[in-house]
């Protein structure tokens, strides 16, 4: 699988169309581990992160990242779900040059300077210099693979072409294999994802591939001098007992890179921001709940921490809660949509099938979760609200005053329901300490206020689904 649309449209016009002209123009070929080494090299002295949108890696993925791939190793990522194994894997296409000179019409990319397979050869010694050029971008050098257990050997290596087989060539003729990913993948990246899926057997056929360069096909053996860069990602726990990485196998990989999840609350914001499709504003500081949230998720002895808790987990609720301040505010006419403390409750309704509970705990899922939930949200309330001094607040409820909010509850209307505390400047305070500005982020600022005082047991609070009343 290519990553991204062709974009032979966005191709500089002056690239030479000839292997004359590719000569005559003093282009160096590179070995493609020399390519991405001299890029990141590059990238690094010149103070570029060759890494954009990676969070909470810096200091301990990306630098054994770094050396593995300044060494020329092959890779593997062992980590849990959820820990952007793909998404690094997919960053590496920034370290491979624009644009590539290739053969016209190579099945295996080759450079017009070293042709591998017997067409291209005879074709460099048929055409000469008039042999066609063509250029591929990096985007066309990534390949990726889900391992999945019908994963055939013809898949990744490559089969006999019975329609070339047909056209009269004997079997024992090269040009009669169709390739399989790896050798189409020459002069590039290959990607394999969830590696101990792949069926042992296929494991064996990667082997020759990845150390001497063979292609071995229905006992057919063919030499070609691949240019591939192997890389791969394993969830530690598929890694020892749903399926494993062969040892011959695993030690043809040069690095094994053990990733993890983001170790500060900042970074795991940071992914959620970056990558939830949000339909409503969401602000900060219901993203630091979620965040809080999944982080307590990781840490709870109810939940099995095998297969972990995925960044997946935070970005999905923060998605659902835009949906229901949406949803509230589009039924409600509110102008704009903001996510408010009420809407955590619909994240909870649907996230709990994204966790894997200990087995201890049937029955028990939905109290586990709201438990935590509402423990990140004390966390935030105190992180955000300390030295605010709510007694004013708390008086006014005891004497009788009421805040009804819900998803049924606009903005305006659950503003316009607060107890006026006469002189008192606490709502602004309490709105400045999240930046909250419009109306619907004022009403969440003080719905978080209201919440961390229910939490403290400083008022009451009653639901029924659909309303909540702070009493």
């Amino acid at each position: 699988m290519s990553l991204g649309a062709s974009t032979t449209d966005h191709r500089p016009a002056d690239l030479p169309a000839t292997l004359g002209q590719l000569r005559a123009s003093g282009h160096e070929q590179k070995a493609l581990r020399t390519e991405i080494r001299d890029n990141l090299l590059a990238a690094l002295s010149e103070g570029r992160d060759p890494w954009p949108g990676l969070h909470g890696l810096e200091d301990t993925v990306i630098p054994q990242l770094e050396r593995a791939l300044i060494a020329g190793h092959d890779i593997v990522l062992l980590g849990e779900r959820g820990q952007g194994k793909t998404r690094l894997l997919r960053t590496l296409v920034g370290l491979l040059d624009e644009w590539t000179p290739v053969i016209a019409g190579s099945d295996l990319g080759e450079h017009p300077y070293d042709p591998i397979s017997v067409e291209s050869r005879r074709r460099v010694a048929e055409e000469g210099d008039e042999l066609a050029v063509a250029w591929r971008h990096r985007d066309e050098r990534y390949a990726e693979k889900l391992a999945t257990p019908d994963t055939s050997v013809a898949d990744l290596i490559g089969d006999v072409d019975p329609m070339k087989v047909a056209e009269g060539r004997s079997l024992g003729d090269p040009e009669t294999i169709h390739f399989g990913l790896i050798p189409r993948s020459h002069r590039g990246i290959v990607a394999i994802n969830e590696l101990p899926d792949l069926a042992e057997r296929i494991q064996v056929a990667m082997l020759n591939v990845m150390e001497e360069r063979d292609i071995q096909i229905r006992g057919y053996v063919l030499r070609l001098p691949l240019d591939v860069l192997v890389v791969a990602s394993a969830n530690p726990e598929d890694y020892t007992n749903r399926g494993r990485i062969i040892t011959p196998l695993k030690d043809r990989f040069g690095a094994e890179i053990r990733t993890h999840y983001p170790t500060e609350l900042t970074a795991e914001v940071a992914v959620v921001r970056q990558e939830a499709e949000l339909v409503a504003h969401v602000p900060d500081h219901l993203l630091e709940i979620l965040a809080r949230f999944t982080r307590n998720l990781r840490a709870s002895s109810s939940v099995d921490q095998r297969s972990g808790v995925s960044a997946r987990f935070a970005i999905a609720g923060a998605e659902t809660i835009a949906a229901a301040a949406l949803h509230r505010a589009t039924r409600q006419g509110e102008e704009r949509a903001v996510a408010r403390v009420v809407d955590l409750e619909t994240a909870v309704d649907v996230l709990g099938g994204k966790i894997e509970f200990e087995t201890g705990e049937e029955g028990r899922e939905s109290e586990v979760l709201t438990h935590l939930l509402r423990t990140a949200v004390a966390e935030v309330v105190r992180a955000r609200f300390r030295g605010l001094d709510f007694a004013l607040l708390v008086d006014a409820i005891e004497s009788g005053a009421m805040v009804t909010t819900g998803e049924q509850v606009t903005a305006r209307d659950f503003l316009a329901g607060l107890p006026v505390l006469g002189e008192s400047d606490l709502y602004d305070k309490v709105c400045d300490a999240v930046g909250a500005t419009d109306d619907g982020e004022r009403a969440g600022a003080i719905e978080l206020a209201l919440e961390g005082l229910y939490l403290a047991r400083k008022v009451g609070k009653d639901s029924d689904g659909s309303e909540t009343v702070y009493g």
